[in-house]
């Protein structure tokens, strides 16, 4: 070895060269901003943008269950940290991920948050927001501009919630600082329907002209729109200005209309209405120009269902100046006096029965599924001939502590007849429980069912538009208190405790929830209300007072269905044609026998009775006569009146 390399080898070794700094990794909000710049025009895909699923740590290889988080969340969050770096760690530390995105949002808007604190809060989520590449950090961001936003966080709000992961709080940020904004992003990414998609990108691109022209084209029936899509439509059109700018223009104005309707008669949520941004503004321009509607059947279905949701629906729980409603409905009731209204509607009435369906026909159903079939004219004319007067009596009627109001809706919407209950002029339900209808009288009247007796009872007054099985339901136990009675012979009053059914529960054995409400009724005038319910069937159409009759009749006389071994099962109109009734008989076990339960394809008879015109009295009469001469296991046409359903012919092999 040479001494240069002795001395080489003695000498210590070299450094390497450093290693190059990680690279931090992509704030999400930079990743959104490079989506839309790939888009054409600068517009995504419907259904907005989705990022990819984040790794899990190998730290925390189980994530805390719910309850954990929530504890593990106030500690994240107290005190609130100065940066962004710091809540990331402690996340990490915590296990905290995305899917833990309720419990962030939950923990972020019960945050003890004082006013002297709000400019560190909102530096805090800025920097969240616009340069974090956490989802549970950026979520913390969306959860807290909810609270300290500012019009400057509208850009950075609109672009994340394009993201399908960031949509829901990012669109409950921007309803408080720019509720356009809001509805524009909720559309973008939510409205799954083609034929708004028009629509959706002149709202974005904010064409004033174009958006008239394109709110005129879609139909916005209840089948075509929900009414959370009817609420962001109008908040998204800023409709009562677009009214303001063209105000004689009829055409929009029905559009207009029809959005406010669907609002009211959205059966999944009340809120829809109550939230939307300038909902009293678009009832007053709606109704005092409605003047300018030609007098068709479709305006004045529109107009009835307007004048019913101020009387007893949804509309009534705005914030209403003194005597503003009161003066809108005194309008819808002249207009729908005028002759040119009650002359178009009693001439559709006297069409044939066989009249043929509205020109739309069958449609498309959301995502595909076909929708039913719509009425006929002379089923919706006949509907505002039977109901024009009832959302004005309210009014002129003196007002009491309890009214309960059976309304029958458009019969193109679904599930349209409610048993609305009013408490001091109130909706309970739409005030009480948003996330469901009003159930029909014979799930709320029928029987007794809200008769007060000395056993508590409990009675559903509601479910949950998904599912009861998911959501529940809202009921109320009524029981007597005789408490304040002035002597022994009084009953005192009438309680109310009004509850949630929890999910799963029974008709029969309901699981019920803690008590949220309780009224007081005095027991004779509410004994009087209940009894004028009742007896009430003013509201009802043929094939339904024929439906009723028949299933009275049948209980008081069970043995004309028992003598051929069935008991009574469902009677009731159709869903999707009201004049027709619905008889399903089923098959009573035969002990006497061997075999006992028929097989499947037999155990039940169904009868399809038409309203033919007649009485429904003596068409009831005559069903009840054929059931005690005939055996109903022979079975009928596919469809027959009253008076001329007859056995159906023998089936070829």
């Amino acid at each position: 070895m040479s001494a240069e390399e002795e001395r080489d080898a003695l000498a210590p070794p070299t450094a390497s060269p450093p290693a190059p700094p990680t690279a931090s990794p992509t704030a999400l909000y930079d990743k959104v901003l490079r989506l839309l710049g790939d888009c054409p025009d600068g517009i995504p895909p419907q259904g907005g943008f989705s990022l990819p699923s984040p790794s899990q740590s190998a730290a925390h290889k189980k994530p805390p269950s719910g309850r954990e988080a929530k504890e593990a969340l106030r500690e994240a969050l107290s005190p609130l940290p100065d940066d962004a770096d710091t809540l990331h760690r402690r996340f990490e530390r915590l296990g905290i991920r995305y899917r833990h995105r309720n419990p962030i949002r939950f923990a972020v808007a019960e945050l003890p948050l004082p006013e002297s604190q709000f400019d560190a809060a909102r530096r805090l989520a800025r920097q969240l927001v616009r340069t974090s590449a956490d989802m549970p950090a950026v979520l913390t961001g969306l959860a807290l501009l909810a609270r300290v936003g500012e019009a400057e966080d509208v850009p950075h709000l609109f672009r994340l919630g394009l993201v399908r992961e960031f949509t829901k709080p990012a669109v409950h940020a921007l309803d408080n600082l720019d509720s356009r904004a809001a509805a524009v992003v909720w559309l973008t990414v939510y409205a799954d329907r083609d034929e708004l998609r028009p629509l959706i990108r002149t709202l974005r691109a904010e064409e004033g002209q174009a958006i008239r022209t394109e709110l005129v084209a879609c139909p916005f029936t209840h089948r075509f729109v929900c009414g959370a899509e009817a609420r962001r439509l109008a908040e998204a059109s800023q409709l009562p200005h677009l009214l303001d700018q063209l105000p004689s223009d009829a055409d929009l104005l029905a559009r207009a209309g029809r959005l406010l309707v669907r609002m009211g008669c959205a059966p999944d949520d009340a809120h829809h209405l109550l939230h939307c941004h300038d909902a009293l503004g678009l009832y007053d321009r709606v109704v005092t120009r409605a003047g300018l509607l030609p007098a068709t059947l479709d305006n004045a279905a529109l107009l009835l269902s307007l004048a019913l949701d101020l009387s007893s629906g949804t509309g009534v729980l705005l914030d209403w100046p003194p005597g503003r409603r009161a003066t809108l409905l005194d309008a819808l009731e002249r207009l729908l006096a005028e002759p040119r209204w009650a002359s178009a509607n009693l001439a559709v009435a006297g069409a044939p029965a066989d009249a043929p369906p509205d020109a739309s026909g069958e449609a498309t159903g959301r995502r595909g599924r076909r929708a039913t079939r719509e009425p006929k004219p002379r089923t919706r004319a006949n509907w505002i001939r039977r109901t024009r007067q009832r959302p004005f009596r309210l009014t002129a009627e003196p007002p009491g502590r309890l009214r309960i109001e059976v309304v029958v809706n458009d019969p193109a919407k679904r599930q349209s007849v409610q048993a609305r209950i009013l408490v001091d002029g109130r909706p309970l339900i739409p005030a009480a429980f948003r996330i469901g209808a009003a159930l029909g009288p014979a799930y709320v009247l029928d029987g007794g069912k809200l008769r007060a007796t000395a056993e508590p009872r409990t009675v559903q007054l509601a479910v949950a538009d998904c599912a009861e099985g998911c959501c529940g339901g809202f009921g109320v136990t009524i029981r007597h208190d005789a408490d304040d009675a002035d002597d022994a012979d009084e009953v005192g009053e009438v309680v109310w405790e009004l509850r949630r059914t929890l999910p799963w529960s029974k008709p029969d054995a309901l699981e019920l929830g803690p008590v949220l409400l309780t009224h007081r009724f005095d027991s004779a005038a509410y004994d009087a209300e209940i009894a004028r319910a009742e007896a009430d069937h003013s509201w009802s159409w043929p094939a339904r007072t024929l439906a009723r009759l028949i299933k009275e009749g049948l209980a008081e006389k069970p043995e004309l269905l028992s003598r051929w071994g069935l008991e009574r099962g469902r009677i009731a109109t159709d869903f999707s044609d009201p004049d027709v009734v619905e008889m399903t008989f089923l098959r009573l076990p035969d002990t006497e026998s061997g075999n006992p339960e028929p097989p499947e394809d037999i155990r039940h008879h169904h009868w399809r009775i038409r309203d033919d015109g007649t009485p429904p009295e003596a068409q009831a009469a005559a069903v009840l006569r054929r059931l005690a001469e005939e055996d109903p296991r022979s079975r009928p046409p596919q469809e027959a009146t009253a008076a001329t359903a007859q056995e159906a012919p023998a089936q070829e092999p």
